[in-house]
């Protein structure tokens, strides 16, 4: 089931129904039931073939407007838009962001999905979160799970952005903790050149333990992400898939914490 209110603000984010130009045809299915099957799909973690036929559209129906859409960025923009209201609102915390990283069994393969060191070499990816001071998920990426974390700081931060400044007269995070696989030199120089300051657990000096009071929003975080089933393993053998659901997923986060402090 859709949260309520969260169909408004998704359907603005829509590409416009494909129309034949010579006419005639079958109507298209609801844009609103297919977005609730989907919606269903992530959180169950069904596949296609098994969705109940309440939503009143066939597993190949939603299948195809789920790419679709996934094609035209619009779980990003749905991500990126709620954001934005919680922003208004001054509910986005940017006085420090948290990016943290967790591994994703990817029992079928595909790109993105390599051999896990944490998992004697099973494929795998790892998932990346940036979030906020109250662990709102700003940005997420995937990547392979035999790539370093500290490769996936740079785009991380690079890419977020929410259009106007926020509250406070910032619109990028003041300092940014992360634990010791993010512990580089080049890194620490590559944040300062963007002012933003610096709270990396340094390898063989501090623990990231000793940061664990202001890190462990990030890992409520990935728990929240990890808890709709069809990320967590990872079914999706082409990327694009698989951080759409992300993104989705990352949505319905922001969505939930904009309803809990509106009501």
């Amino acid at each position: 089931m859709v949260l309520d209110g969260l169909w408004e603000i998704a359907k603005p984010c829509l590409p416009p129904a494909r129309v034949r130009p010579q006419g005639g045809g079958v109507a298209n299915i609801d844009d609103e039931a297919v977005f609730a099957a989907i919606v269903y799909v992530l959180v169950s973690g069904c596949v296609w073939r098994a969705l109940p036929p309440c939503f009143g559209a066939s597993k190949s129906t939603v299948y195809r407007r789920f790419l679709i859409w996934s094609r035209a960025g619009v779980w990003g923009r749905l991500h990126h838009k709620v954001l934005e209201i919680l922003a208004d609102r001054g509910l986005v915390g940017l006085s420090r962001a948290v990016l943290d990283s967790a591994h994703v069994w990817a029992g079928k393969g595909g790109e993105l999905a390599g051999p896990s060191p944490m998992d004697r070499g099973r494929p795998g990816s790892t998932m990346h979160v940036l979030s906020d001071a109250n662990g709102l998920p700003l940005v997420v990426g995937v990547c392979a799970a035999n790539v370093h974390d500290s490769l996936g700081l740079k785009p991380m931060v690079a890419h977020f952005h929410i259009g106007h400044e926020l509250h406070g007269g910032h619109s990028q995070p003041k300092r940014l903790h992360a634990g010791t696989a993010y512990d580089l030199s080049g890194l620490r120089q590559w944040l300062c050149s963007r002012h933003i300051g610096v709270r990396i657990a340094r390898m063989g000096i501090e623990s990231s333990d000793r940061l664990g009071r202001r890190r462990w929003v990030i890992e409520r975080t990935i728990s929240w992400l990890t808890g709709y089933r069809r990320l967590s393993p990872r079914y999706e053998r082409h990327p694009r898939n698989y951080l759409a659901f992300l993104g989705l997923a990352a949505a319905l986060c922001c969505y939930k914490r904009l309803l809990k402090l509106t009501m």
